[in-house]
């Protein structure tokens, strides 16, 4: 986990968020899931009810997931800021497993969050959907605010050299990589 000022693109992932439906547990009216997607640190999403506060990314595939990116900011946030954030991935709601237990203090920027860690930088994670819960907030804050959440997978070469075959172009196996 590292906290960087900006989100550099990297050349071995590209980010697949866009290929996802992204959905929440609350929102305050006018402060809803499309804002963690609009590009800009001005703007938020803030929970509105008991934690723990969910983002849930579902992809229509299974998709290889190497890092997450959360953009906080504890200056302008205050008691809304995340303390605890826990990482799970899974196949579906009900087989959801914590991947990454984050631990931050006053965060401010970008906090790259490696899957599943950083002793292990070779490999990645594949499902069908990601989920980033809010578990605590700075002075015992109830609600949260995320500013922006970006999701990246490895490029299709690089899921290769991380020993990841791309295949299994028959029908019949084709018929079981997506979610109907």
């Amino acid at each position: 986990m590292k906290l960087v000022a900006s989100l550099q693109p990297d050349t071995s992932s590209r980010e697949i968020g866009s290929m996802a439906v992204w959905s929440v547990t609350s929102a305050k009216p006018g402060n809803g899931v499309e804002l963690l997607r609009d590009g800009r640190d001005d703007t938020y999403w803030q929970s509105d009810g008991a934690q723990p506060h969910l983002v849930n990314v579902a992809f229509q595939k299974k998709v290889h997931l190497s890092e997450v990116a959360i953009y906080t900011d504890f200056k302008l946030d205050e008691s809304y800021t995340p303390t605890k954030i826990s990482i799970r991935v899974g196949n579906s709601f009900s087989d959801l497993r914590e991947v990454r237990l984050i631990e931050m203090s006053e965060p401010q920027g970008w906090l790259v969050v490696r899957l599943p860690s950083e002793e292990e930088p070779a490999t990645c994670l594949k499902g069908f959907m990601l989920q980033v819960a809010v578990l605590a907030n700075h002075q015992s804050g109830r609600d949260t605010h995320l500013r922006q959440v970006r999701v990246f997978g490895p490029r299709c070469d690089a899921a290769k050299t991380l020993g990841h075959e791309v295949g299994f172009t028959s029908p019949q196996f084709a018929a079981y990589s997506a979610v109907r």
